[in-house]
């Protein structure tokens, strides 16, 4: 059954009944990815953390860890409100400090360094002047990058696209592509994906446009993301392919912790710390200058690792 089958959605121009129903889905989305996750790694189980945020609302953070799939991995729901200082409402170009969010971020660590690390995003904002947008994204990085599987990826991405507007994967397959890039290492963090932010009600589409399209993109990371896991849960490695990810997990962090946006909001409006760090992985590796071997696996990864590469 269709995630959107799940929940009947409502649009009321009262901003609690708007408020409401998008937390109702994003809280209903957790539940249902949950499941989808734990039905493909077959083992293990999220535990579930609840926590109340100081200015109002707080969230539900999901973890899952020792699976046969998954070694590390999260799922987190969140609905706060408050007001920010007035610095960080101009970092985080916020149009008034008072705000409400909601949302559901997702980042999976996976045991095996020939299934890929992913990630996605939905999320709901309202700015104290009335101003209200939804941002998302999702993305893959493999540890060795899988030609056929990548061009697969951006194609189930491209169908939920097209099927709500034909403008939206070239445009946020190029934003994730430059948002999703490390600038001191010259290099995407994984093959990229999609990534949109204040796609603004009234502006760029009604409410039930903008929110039938972010609750599409959840669906899609769930189906395909899970397809990933069984897809390559069973290919074989040795001790040099799980090296080669410690290093590429190490990439993964200095992005999570000096570039990503939803690190900094969450930090800067007083977020629980353990659920906005739990992107991290359990290990990581930097080694001094490290370069891949000319000709070998992990330099072909590396050589896909740039932005503006054509997948579909």
């Amino acid at each position: 059954m269709s995630l959107h089958m799940l929940t009947e959605t409502t649009y009321s121009t009262d901003t609690q009944s708007t408020r409401a129903t998008v937390a109702a889905w994003m809280r209903q989305f957790q539940d249902w990815l949950c499941q989808q996750l734990e039905a493909a790694d077959g083992l293990a189980s999220f535990r579930e953390d609840k926590w109340v945020h100081e200015g109002g609302g707080g969230g539900r953070t999901r973890v899952i860890a020792e699976g046969a799939i998954l070694e590390k991995g999260g799922v987190n729901f969140s609905a706060v409100w408050g007001k920010m200082s007035e610095t960080a409402a101009r970092q985080l170009l916020m149009p008034n400090p008072n705000y409400f969010a909601t949302g559901v971020s997702v980042v999976q660590h996976p045991r095996s360094p020939m299934v890929p690390i992913s990630h996605m995003n939905v999320r709901y904002f309202e700015a104290g002047n009335g101003e209200a947008w939804f941002g998302g994204g999702l993305d893959l990085t493999p540890i060795y990058v899988d030609e056929a599987q990548a061009h697969w990826f951006h194609e189930q991405i491209l169908q939920v696209c097209n099927q709500h507007n034909p403008s939206y994967y070239p445009r946020f397959k190029q934003w994730a592509d430059e948002y999703f890039y490390l600038p001191h290492r010259q290099e995407t963090r994984g093959v990229g994906g999609i990534f949109f932010d204040r796609l603004t009600v009234g502006k760029d589409g009604s409410f039930e446009e903008l929110f039938a399209f972010v609750q599409a993109v959840g669906e899609v990371y769930g189906r395909t993301y899970s397809e990933l896991m069984r897809r390559n849960a069973n290919l074989p490695f040795g001790e040099a392919e799980k090296q080669w990810q410690l290093v590429r997990r190490g990439r993964y962090t200095e992005f999570n912790l000096a570039i990503d946006r939803g690190t900094k909001f969450g930090l800067e409006t007083g977020g629980r710390t353990e659920s906005i760090l739990m992107s991290l992985p359990p290990l990581a590796a930097w080694h001094y200058d490290y370069q891949p071997t000319p000709g070998s696996a992990e330099a072909a990864t590396q050589a896909w690792l740039r932005q503006g590469i054509n997948w579909v």
